[in-house]
Order: structure tokens, then sequence, then C-alpha cells
């Protein structure tokens, strides 16, 4: 039987004030697992803006202007060194000038390579370089095989 209700609620707040921080430092993983968890996540791709993706549908080469991007992407591989798929590379011929010009659409092989090394507190893994495979003709003046560093 409790005398002293007050005396019994402030006790329990006390104690479970107390016992809040314990459970969550418990709870939380230590930094030395996060660090692990974060090394064996596949690497991502960063866009345009800045934003880390994986296995996106769509992706923009020309940051600039739009006038070259890879549309209907579809992915077989995405693993810790690299990521392989296809799609087409819509490709604006800029004639007479870009913004009167057309978009052509070339099947593509893509491979995404190169991942960072992942160090701690560096961000995120990302690949650095992207490969694009012409299967059925190219841009006009582009080899059959581009290679391009991408942002991170």
């Amino acid at each position: 039987m409790v005398r002293n209700p007050m005396r019994a609620a402030v006790t329990l707040c006390a104690a479970a004030a107390l016992a809040a921080p314990l459970g969550t430092a418990f709870a939380a993983p230590s930094a030395s697992s996060a660090a692990r968890t974060q090394q064996t996540q596949d690497p991502v791709v960063v866009d345009c803006a800045g934003q880390s993706q994986i296995g996106p549908g769509a992706y923009v080469l020309a940051c600039g202007d739009g006038n070259s991007r890879l549309v209907s992407l579809q992915w077989y591989r995405w693993d810790a060194t690299a990521a392989v798929g296809r799609g087409t590379n819509a490709v604006n011929d800029c004639d007479p000038y870009c913004a009167a010009g057309a978009f052509h659409s070339y099947p593509v092989r893509v491979r995404l390579d190169m991942p960072t090394a992942g160090e701690q507190g560096a961000g995120q893994r990302h690949f650095t370089r992207l490969t694009l495979t012409y299967t059925d003709g190219a841009p006009e003046g582009s080899p059959r095989t581009v290679t391009y560093p991408l942002p991170g």
C-alpha cells in the first residue's frame, strides 16, 4: 500500500527519466558497427542534383542542358564493384541549334564502375565512371564506346 501517492509518482518519474537515456544508449549501434554497415552497402550513382540513387530508370548525362540522357534503364547487375544494364541514350542533335533540335534514340549497354573507397566519414560509396556502348548506331561523331567521369 502506498502511503504517499505524490512521493510514489515523483519516484516513478525520476526512475523513468534516468532509465530512458540508458535504454537508448544500449539500443544505439556503435560507431564502428555503423561504419561496417556503410562499407558493405552497394555504391550509388549520384545525379546532376547531387541525389544518390540505386537502379535509376533515367539518368541525365548532360547536366548543363539536358541534351543527352539515359532513359528506359533496366539494371541486371548492381553490386559492390559495378552496375550493368541497358537502356536508350536520347541525344539532341542541336540542328540548327539545341533549342530547335530533335532528340534521337540510341540503344546502349551501360556500365557503372570504379566505386569510391568508402572511407569512414567520406559519405556514401558511389560509382565514379560510366561507360556507354552503343549497340545499334551512335550519335554522329561518337565512337561505339564512350566513358564519362561521374559526379560525386
